[in-house]
């Protein structure tokens, strides 16, 4: 995955595959490596939703402390 890539980015590029295999615009031939391309960024994109979820819930305790 590439280091540049943003969440946005990596989803862009999953809903095109999705919308590729889902129209059949994809030969047989390039499926399995698309949907190993999907994979890969479906699993970016969780990973980055678990971070900003982690950091999020971090900040909203930080505040509660701050106003204890």
């Amino acid at each position: 995955m590439e280091k540049s890539m943003n969440y946005e980015q990596a989803y862009a590029e999953l809903s095109q595959i999705a919308k590729e295999i889902e129209t059949e615009a994809v030969s047989v031939d390039v499926l399995a490596e698309r949907v190993k391309r999907a994979s890969e960024l479906i699993n970016f994109c969780q990973k980055k939703l678990r971070n900003t979820e982690t950091e999020v819930n971090n900040i909203i305790k930080q505040l509660e402390n701050q106003h204890l």
